[in-house]
């Protein structure tokens, strides 16, 4: 099969900005117009991911035939507006932990903080989405845990949900000591939100003894971790992390033990993507999904 068109722009895009990213800093020093050079950092970010996104939907395509955007363009790009928003839940949590926080932020004024976070933003769960299909396409993710199945019981359902209330109200009471809660709690408190409701979660999953779909995403989201804190690490505008005990070893910006958390996001984000579609009755833009994972 020949490499898809959108996948050879996606490349184009990564060669393009992913130089232009990095050199970012050093034009700081010497531009005369440093203001301009820092929007473009801002800018810069939105078309690199767009440039993973398209290829590793381009390198699903060889390995099975399709991706998301080629079966349903109109849902892939549905990724992108439920993303924003996603993301900035978690900003909004880390409000109270003060985990993260943006060097550069000054450069920008707030409301030019908020169009350009939110473009940025838009490309986390096509990015995850994505890598976790084209994860999917290798045998080896049907083996772990096969057949074993985590029902859909009222009492499992509603343990979950009680756990993840009580991690969240943990988060917020002690962010220093909980702070970890903030990539398990929305799963918890959504997931089960999806089954009681019918909507596609990963407890409809496991229940058949199907974990394909939490392993695709786990090891999705890891392998774009990698990426994000790669391409953020000479970045400007750039992420820095400020997290208690745990901020040692570090990959890039991120502490080593700090990967472990892209796991669990990757559920959480699995979890909002289906409560928005599933409250908008959007059923027939969702079914495309399925067979990703």
């Amino acid at each position: 099969m020949v490499f898809p068109f959108h996948g050879r722009v996606g490349i184009g895009l990564i060669v393009i900005f992913w130089p232009l990213n990095w050199l970012v800093p050093n034009w700081l020093t010497s531009s005369e117009s440093p203001l301009l050079i820092s929007h473009f950092g801002w800018v810069g970010f939105f078309p690199l991911w767009l440039g993973y996104c398209l290829t590793v939907s381009a390198l699903t395509c060889l390995r099975k035939g399709n991706s998301i955007l080629t079966r349903n363009f109109f849902a892939y790009c549905l990724l992108f507006v439920i993303s924003s928003p996603s993301w900035w839940l978690f900003e909004f949590i880390n409000w109270r932990t003060q985990n993260w926080f943006y060097e550069g932020r000054s450069s920008v004024t707030s409301l030019q903080y908020a169009i350009f976070a939110s473009i940025s933003f838009s490309t986390v769960i096509p990015a995850v989405f994505g890598t976790a299909e084209w994860v999917s396409t290798f045998d080896w993710t049907r083996r772990p845990l096969r057949g074993i199945r985590f029902t859909i019981r009222p009492r499992n359902t509603i343990l979950m949900f009680i756990l993840g209330w009580s991690m969240l109200g943990l988060l917020i009471y002690r962010p220093r000591y909980f702070f970890p809660f903030v990539w398990m709690s929305v799963h918890f408190i959504l997931d089960p939100i999806n089954a009681w409701l019918g909507h596609n979660s990963l407890l409809s999953h496991t229940n058949r003894g199907d974990w394909r779909p939490a392993f695709s995403l786990a090891v999705g989201c890891l392998i774009c971790g990698f990426f994000w804190e790669m391409w953020n690490f000479y970045s400007y505008p750039k992420w820095i992390y400020r997290v208690p005990f745990v901020g040692f070893l570090k990959v890039f910006e991120m502490p080593l033990l700090g990967y472990g958390g892209y796991i669990p996001f990757s559920f959480e984000i699995y979890a909002l993507y289906h409560l928005v579609t599933g409250i908008f009755n959007m059923r027939s833009v969702t079914d495309p999904f399925k067979p990703v994972l």
